[in-house]
């Protein structure tokens, strides 16, 4: 006789992926790696490659999609949430050009390299994968940017500009590609009529973005919220409303072929201190990132990697496949972001290490991956080949940063100073003859400053 009923087996997987998915990312984490890596295996665990005859999960359930797509629909607004216009328009050159590149080469390649090994995809399923193969994770690279103690440098400032160009950049050629796909071919009537509705729909969002500025620097604004409070009776209303708001924008892209990935994407840059006071956009940013990364990221890596079937790589053609695009994937990304970032001034090691942490994936690609797969654009073994490239490459991207900053004193030297507490076991097993810096005896939140070093001695007083 089972433990519990049907009606509650939902309830029972659900707490069986949350549980372990949370438990892989902390141990992940412990090991120096992105909790997603953790996340992401776990779930492989899980899935039909292992355990999943065993508990049930050879497949997601009719309710376990539901909460997929809405944990997708999260991990975008949160995507989003990370890019401010300003930002955008207050942008150098040099980063901005850095972001479209590691975007357009890898892309360019990549396209090439899926149609050389699976060969009759169509030209749209081709530059889908070529696509998700091309994204720099935002929220993964401010991750390792605040672990490597870069935040507000050259470098950091480089590495996390040129991630969002990219990222703002992958979408908008996502959604020009859903409408090719649904117009049908690629003729280059579809193709203008793809880019005229995606111009449209950018050029409202950032009207909106415009108005809502303009209307925050207004005085009248000044005295909204307050009176909205007064109003609004039920508690955390301010939340609710910008909830709906992104659901809508969800919608209306939807409505307009763009797939509601696109719209939650944007939702997400609208949601500025153009919205509300600051302290008001600070509440709003604090519930959300609890809610999300507490629940629905670890949730969502943990079921894309339920839906990953490594038994599709089982032949040695598979196998190949997988690794000439992961090759690429790497190849093209490092390559490119370490010669732009040399070309800007950057030394050699930050250089290398720049091309390499452009080069991890993230929440976004898989995002896509997932509607793709549920669309049947994706076969189970062409998504499992891309989810597997991204977990891969975001395991090496810190392991590569590390190698090039520990090739020269001067570079090693630096990395010890941004993190004093001592480096990450992994950046110890790339070079095991090298001494460890002395313990941090300080509480962890002051870890990532450095140690100021010793005061001199004054010597023995003056005489009088």
């Amino acid at each position: 006789m089972p433990l519990f009923p049907p009606s509650a087996e939902f309830l029972v997987q659900l707490f069986i992926l949350l549980s372990a998915a949370i438990v892989a990312g902390e141990i992940a984490g412990r090991l120096g790696l992105i909790p997603l890596v953790g996340q992401l295996i776990v779930g492989v665990l899980l899935g039909p490659t292992l355990l999943g005859p065993y508990i049930g999960l050879t497949s997601l359930t009719p309710e376990l999609t539901g909460l997929q797509i809405l944990a997708t629909f999260f991990i975008m607004f949160m995507a989003g949430l990370h890019v401010d216009p300003d930002e955008i328009a207050r942008m150098k050159a040099g980063t901005a050009l850095v972001g479209v590149a590691i975007f357009a080469l890898p892309f360019a390649f990549g396209a090439v390299a899926v149609a050389l090994v699976e060969p009759g995809l169509p030209v749209t399923t081709d530059m889908f994968a070529a696509l998700t193969l091309s994204i720099t994770a935002l929220p993964v690279m401010g991750i390792m940017v605040a672990e490597f103690g870069i935040g507000g440098q050259r470098l950091g400032n480089l590495v996390m500009g040129a991630a969002l160009v990219n990222e703002l950049t992958a979408v908008t050629v996502f959604a020009i590609l859903l409408q090719l796909a649904l117009g049908g071919g690629s003729s280059f009537y579809a193709a203008a009529l793809a880019v005229v509705s995606v111009g449209l729909f950018l050029a409202g969002v950032l009207l909106i973005s415009r108005v809502l500025k303009l209307v925050r620097e207004s005085g009248w604004w000044r005295r909204r919220p307050d009176r909205m409070s007064s109003v609004l009776r039920s508690r955390e209303a301010g939340f609710a409303v910008l909830m709906a708001m992104a659901l809508g924008a969800a919608l209306y892209s939807q409505l307009l072929g763009l797939t509601f990935l696109v719209g939650a994407f944007y939702a997400g840059l609208l949601v500025t201190q153009a919205t509300g006071d600051s302290k008001r956009h600070q509440a709003f940013l604090s519930i959300f990132s609890t809610m999300n990364w507490m629940f629905f990221v670890p949730l969502f890596f943990a079921l894309v990697g339920v839906e990953m079937d490594l038994s599709q790589l089982g032949g040695l053609l598979a196998l190949g496949a997988w690794g000439v695009l992961l090759a690429m994937a790497i190849a093209t990304k490092v390559g490119t972001g370490a010669g732009l970032a040399r070309a800007l001034g950057l030394s050699a090691p930050d250089s290398v290490a720049a091309g390499f942490l452009l080069s991890s994936r993230g929440a976004v690609e898989l995002a896509m991956a997932v509607l793709l797969l549920a669309d049947g654009v994706f076969s189970v073994g062409l998504f499992t080949t891309i989810a597997l490239v991204g977990l891969v490459t975001t395991i090496i991207a810190p392991l590569g940063a590390l190698w090039a900053w520990r090739s020269t004193p001067a570079s090693r030297a630096d990395l010890a100073t941004r993190m004093p507490g001592g480096l990450p076991a992994r950046a110890l097993l790339l070079n095991p003859e090298s001494e460890e810096p002395p313990p941090d005896d300080r509480p962890f939140a002051l870890r990532r400053s450095p140690v100021p070093p010793p005061a001199p001695d004054p010597g023995p007083p003056l005489a009088p």
